[in-house]
């Protein structure tokens, strides 16, 4: 968990100017200073560790967690900590549907999955210039847009967003869904309709690091803690196939061998 200094160096207590923040985030502010709104870190802190011990909750649980950050700052960030956790992502568009209508979606991956075997095979070779033209261009327009959910097979069990304003729509799709939302959230948005807002600095790439760290060193420690007990389990389960029952030998399958033997 970051200092209080080190969030300040970071500028993560840096909000919005007064006419440009929402009046729901008051409860998140601390003075206004110049005209812009300074954010209390010590409600930073507080809303961090509540959304940190949900989000090791889900992740040792074996919970999906779709990670999304398409503003310019955040999308490097955010693809490298969603990566490391082996957790879905989306950092180019947000395509509306992605959680409502879920099932165009599966189609749209399942058609990237078909295309990408395709290229691979010889008959792909054997066209013409034109048509693998075609089939690329295609297969890159998919997988920029698809790229971090190809290997996701149903809806996420929660989210994490970079700049709940700027995502607004996603909140609402989830909202809809019923899927928990966790968002970082600056002083221009409300975080009425997000289950652990994360009050914070949502511009500035260091305050979006420092936040995006120390949820990656949490979830890497739940991960790492869910494959230590898959690996329990599974030496159990081996222990529980060698041992196996002892036949008991009694004086009736001795005589029977007995018999036989005459």
């Amino acid at each position: 968990m970051p200092t209080l200094v080190e969030m300040l160096e970071a500028g993560v207590h840096f909000g919005h100017k007064k006419e440009r923040s929402h009046p729901r985030a008051k409860d998140f502010i601390f003075t206004l200073k110049e005209g812009v709104y300074v954010i209390d870190l010590d409600k930073t802190r507080d809303c961090l560790e509540k959304a940190l011990e949900f989000l090791k909750r889900q992740a040792s649980s074996g919970k999906t967690i779709l990670f999304i950050g398409t503003k310019r700052q955040a999308k490097e960030i955010v693809r490298r900590v969603a990566e490391n956790v082996h957790m879905p992502y989306v950092t180019h568009r947000w395509l509306g549907g992605t959680l409502t209508n879920f099932e165009t979606i599966k189609r749209n991956l399942t058609e990237l999955e078909r295309i990408e075997s395709q290229v691979k095979t010889p008959e792909f070779d054997v066209l013409t210039k034109k048509e693998k033209k075609i089939i690329t261009d295609k297969l890159n327009r998919l997988q920029i847009t698809f790229e971090g959910i190809k290997d996701l097979k149903s809806l996420p069990d929660v989210v994490f967003i970079v700049d709940a304003k700027k995502e607004s729509g996603v909140i609402a799709e989830a909202n809809r869904m019923e899927i928990p939302v966790v968002a970082i959230c600056d002083t221009d948005a409300s975080p009425d309709k997000i289950n652990y807002p994360i009050p914070s600095n949502d511009d500035a790439p260091k305050s979006i690091e420092i936040i995006m760290n120390v949820v990656e060193d949490s979830l890497r420690g739940s991960k790492e803690q869910e494959i230590v007990q898959e690996q329990e389990k599974g030496k159990q389960e081996e222990k529980k196939e060698e041992i196996k029952p002892i036949k008991r030998t009694t004086k009736k399958t001795i005589k029977i061998s007995k018999e036989k033997e005459r």
